[in-house]
């Protein structure tokens, strides 16, 4: 295909931003969100209208009723010569249900989770996590390398969604973990710094130690991926028949749940630090 196009359904965070840089790049064809953001650049009124006039469609949303909602809503506009890209993070029994819709009417589907909060997204560094045939996922390589750093295919659709979740357990639980050794610290009379200056050539630094210094620090926990978020995923996680006997899952899971209860919700997910530094 010479030149395709790609339109972006759900402009959040993130959404918004890659839509942006498919503009920038000349190959976006429409952008739509549920709260209507007219002077967007391609924005059209409804998602069949970007789906008539991209090649491939990219879904950006909340979690599985809010891609229900869109798929319905385009599959009258799709058939053969139509891609269905997507990239929100839900469960892999949904994405079979939306994977056969899709290719039922002769298009389509590529399961495209990605990793990487707003900071990534802006500087082109987010990583997705590819879930198809590998024929497809180095046709749709170009387009998705725009916005991102790395394109990873994992295997099929199931398998994409499932490390997903799995890296978001990882991130969640990690973040866990550096609010409650701070707080230890912290507690014992140890200075922010000095806790910061041992962490960094720890074994155990990583890079979302590194983004969320500054939140911790100063309480800024201005939204890179909320709580509410994170703690749907979890959910989804934490509901697959394979994860039961999952103990941490459960237990954050638990403390995204209290998060949220405390009013957390719209925060980042470093603001779990807040449930214990009262």
């Amino acid at each position: 295909m010479s030149n395709p196009t790609i339109g972006v359904l759900g402009l959040g965070i993130i959404g918004g931003i890659w839509a942006r840089h498919y503009n920038d790049a000349g190959v976006l064809a429409g952008a739509w969100n549920r709260t209507p953001q007219p002077d967007f650049p391609q924005w059209q009124a409804d998602p069949a209208a970007v789906a008539r006039a991209a090649d491939f469609i990219q879904i950006v949303v909340a979690d599985p009723p809010a891609v229900q909602s869109v798929i319905d809503s385009i599959l009258p506009a799709l058939g053969p010569g139509k891609t269905v890209i997507q990239s929100s993070t839900i469960d892999p029994d949904s994405s079979d249900t939306f994977r056969t819709a899709v290719l039922a009417t002769g298009a389509r589907y590529l399961e495209a989770p990605f990793t990487g909060s707003k900071p990534a997204a802006q500087g082109k560094q987010s990583v997705y996590y590819l879930g198809g045939d590998e024929a497809l996922c180095a046709e749709v390589d170009p387009l998705l390398s725009l916005g991102s750093a790395h394109r990873i295919r994992i295997g099929d659709n199931r398998q994409a969604c499932t490390l997903k979740l799995a890296m978001n357990l990882r991130v969640s639980v990690q973040m866990q973990v550096l609010a409650e050794s701070f707080i230890m610290c912290r507690r014992s009379g140890i200075t922010d710094d000095t806790y910061f200056n041992a962490l960094a050539p720890n074994i155990t630094h990583s890079g979302l130690d590194k983004l969320k210094e500054p939140q911790v620090r100063n309480r800024d926990f201005a939204p890179l991926f909320s709580i509410k978020h994170m703690l749907k995923d979890m959910r989804l996680a934490a509901g697959m028949s394979t994860t039961g006997d999952l103990a941490t899952l459960q237990t954050i899971k638990a403390q995204l749940t209290a998060a949220a209860d405390a009013g957390y919700g719209d925060e980042d997910f470093a603001a779990l630090f807040k449930l214990i530094d009262k």
